[in-house]
């Protein structure tokens, strides 16, 4: 497994460095007169991308809080209905033991 995973980042690393090299055109980056600079198309690209996983990565931690908050508020309506079951339950009723028959 170990290997595989070796060679997947590998394969990443050279798609990275490649499509770099490709890619490598300088494009003016403008708005308005508050930022202007040039900058590489990958760059552009990788930041784009990397914005995106931020982003989701985000959203997974403000959804796994939610559902966290809702498993808690689940668990304790279970225990309130388990106490309630609990309290309602008929007690068996324990029958005093005779004394033994003289006979």
């Amino acid at each position: 497994m170990r290997v595989i995973y070796t060679i997947v980042v590998v394969l990443l690393i050279l798609f990275v460095i490649t499509f770099s090299l490709e890619n490598a055109v300088h494009i003016p980056l403008k708005y308005y007169d508050f930022f202007n600079t040039n900058i590489p198309v990958y760059m552009l690209i990788f930041l784009a991308f990397l914005v995106g996983v931020v982003f989701t990565g985000f959203m997974g931690v403000i959804e796994r809080f939610q559902l966290t908050r809702t498993i808690n508020k689940l668990n304790k309506t279970v225990r309130d209905l388990r106490r309630e079951l609990r309290d309602k339950e008929e007690r068996p009723v324990v029958a005093e033991p005779r004394p033994p028959e003289i006979r």
